[in-house]
């Protein structure tokens, strides 16, 4: 037997007082979480419909005096003594995993809570407008009814477009239309002096336009962006087929559900969306989505599934039915198949509240779901942070399509994590090399999922427990993580920055590509005034010194990856 086959025996761990209190954790949950994001996304959602209220151009208006109270703050600025600048949200408020330590340290705060309106929906140009802390929720309500989206759609409400910009974001289009930031044709950003642009692809701040994705807000601050709309339909005919196999089978027959040959990006055959379940080393479900009109989806025989509904079962287990009766199809209304991980947060609400999946749950309390992510971080306590840091996963690997099958084996070995959530993406080869970039020469390989012009890469979401904690056993979390960091640098693949990253400087720069950004920060005055990406992603408290060699730090570009 190989060493890649061979089984690994772990001891058996002891357990400790976090342990009772993590597995009695559904108590507070039930009685103060749920209560509390139930009434907090009730007074949200007041807020979003006293916002659509108001014309778009009062809105504009509105935009353009809180711009000025960003500029005015940023002025107030003392170099010498007040930190380096971020934005005034609380550490637990971001939806990430990240710890947001370097709020723990001295700093300047920025407040951007004004900014969650949509500015505009514009149906000739078919650009979306909208501020940073409009959410996914917040945009689905505005558009949709009008057959209108985003061209890529991140599943959880609560995610922001300012989040999904700086950080990352993913969905089941974006096998046809890239990541979110792809997007997006325009930013509105307050540069270091409080210099307000609109960086484009093809102006002058073009180079800037290219460096914003994946740098976390430490180029400038993000006050608007447009971004792509696209005509949809009113529900999505969703196909769910059941595979077998080995966890490499898998793989392959994943690739195979929608990815066409290299050069054939123009088949019509090619889904709307894309998403593969793996349930565990031997059974999957694929599932390919086409829009469809009312009018198709209501003919008589076809099975229209709400899924949004709170009695509804939890989206990856219906999908798992396709295991004992095989394949089949329905049309779900669209809004509600954007949001059909919303409700059971993937599947960590089973972790968070084991018996939430059960009928007489969902029927009595399903409509309290989901709970906040903001307020689980709350209430979680540092002692249960770093106990979910080391018997926890939650992480994302980004990597060239015919290398999924050698990354769900690694999974397996490594963390024995199920179910994986697998999500195609286009990497565009863009006129500037970005933070993250193709493969070199990818095109010349003509490989499956593969255009002239972008390469074919994967999500492969690594969301739950562990198999060995599953079992009692030892598990060394931030191990587990700095291997998956390393099998990610030696194959071209990425991890997102919303996660815990357990990557030093250098290793930082091996995966990331430094060139641009850092030339961004010198250009634009970054240096000095907002944090490096890295310094912002680093895991741990930050020490005084820290903070002062991050005010002058700059990245040495020779860490950044050559070809």
């Amino acid at each position: 037997m190989s060493d890649l086959e061979a089984p690994l025996v772990r001891p058996k761990r002891k357990k400790v007082w976090v342990d009772y209190f993590v597995q009695f954790r559904w108590i507070i949950v039930i009685f103060v979480v749920l209560p509390i994001s139930f009434t907090l996304y009730f007074l949200t959602y007041l807020g979003d419909v006293r916002s659509e209220w108001k014309s778009y151009k009062k809105r504009q208006k509105e935009h353009e005096e809180n711009v000025k109270k960003v500029v005015k703050r940023l002025a107030e600025r003392n170099p010498s003594k007040d930190g380096l600048v971020c934005t005034a949200r609380k550490p637990w408020i971001a939806v990430g995993m990240r710890n947001v330590d370097y709020k723990r340290a001295r700093h300047f705060e920025v407040d951007l809570s004004a900014f969650r309106n949509i500015l505009e929906i514009d149906q000739e140009r078919m650009i979306a407008k909208c501020e940073p802390l409009v959410n996914m929720g917040q945009i689905t309500r505005a558009t949709v009814p009008l057959n209108l989206a985003l061209a890529v759609v991140a599943e959880l409400d609560d995610l922001t477009v300012g989040g999904l910009i700086n950080g990352y974001g993913i969905e089941g289009s974006s096998h046809l239309y890239g990541l979110f930031s792809d997007t997006v044709v325009a930013y509105e950003i307050v540069l270091s002096g409080g210099r307000v642009v609109r960086a484009t692809k093809d102006n002058e701040y073009a180079d800037l336009f290219y460096a914003i994705p994946w740098s976390q807000g430490t180029l400038g601050l993000l006050v608007s962006a447009e971004i792509k709309l696209i005509p949809i339909k009113e529900y999505m005919k969703l196909t769910y087929k059941p595979v077998r196999g080995s966890v490499k089978e898998l793989g392959q027959a994943y690739i195979d559900s929608f990815a066409p040959r290299f050069g054939e990006e123009n088949n019509e055959d090619i889904p709307d969306f894309v998403e593969t379940m793996i349930y565990n080393p031997h059974e999957g479900v694929c599932m390919t989505g086409k829009y469809a009109s009312k009018e198709e989806a209501k003919k008589k025989g076809n099975t229209i599934n709400s899924v949004g509904w709170w009695f509804k079962p939890w989206f990856y287990q219906h999908a798992q039915t396709a295991l004992t009766k095989g394949e089949f199809v329905e049309y779900i209304p669209t809004r509600e198949y954007y949001h059909r991980h919303t409700r059971c947060l993937y599947w960590e609400g089973k972790l968070i509240l084991p018996f939430a999946d059960q009928w007489w749950f969902r029927y009595l309390l399903g409509w309290l779901m989901p709970p906040k992510v903001s307020l689980l971080k709350a209430t979680q306590g540092e002692a249960i942070r770093n106990y979910y840091h080391e018997m926890h996963v939650i992480q994302d690997m980004l990597v060239p399509l015919y290398k999924v099958p050698d990354a769900l084996e690694w999974v397996d070995r490594e963390m024995e994590v199920y179910p994986l959530w697998l999500c195609p993406h286009r990497l565009y080869k863009l006129p500037y090399k970005t933070m993250v970039y193709p493969e070199p020469g990818f095109e010349e390989q003509c490989r499956q999922g593969d255009t002239p012009y972008a390469q074919m890469y994967t999500d492969v979401g690594v969301y739950y427990a562990p198999g060995p904690v599953l079992r009692g056993e030892v598990f060394d979390g931030a191990d587990a993580v700095r291997r998956m960091e390393s099998w990610l640098i030696e194959n071209h693949g990425y991890q997102p920055q919303y996660a815990v990253s357990e990557l030093n400087e250098k290793n930082f720069w091996r995966m990331f590509d430094a060139g641009l950004y850092e030339q961004c920060r010198n250009k634009y005055g970054a240096v000095g005034t907002f944090m490096s990406v890295y310094y912002k992603c680093k895991k741990g408290r930050k020490t005084e010194k820290e903070v002062q060699e991050a005010e002058q730090a700059q990245v040495e570009v020779p860490y950044a990856e050559t070809d």
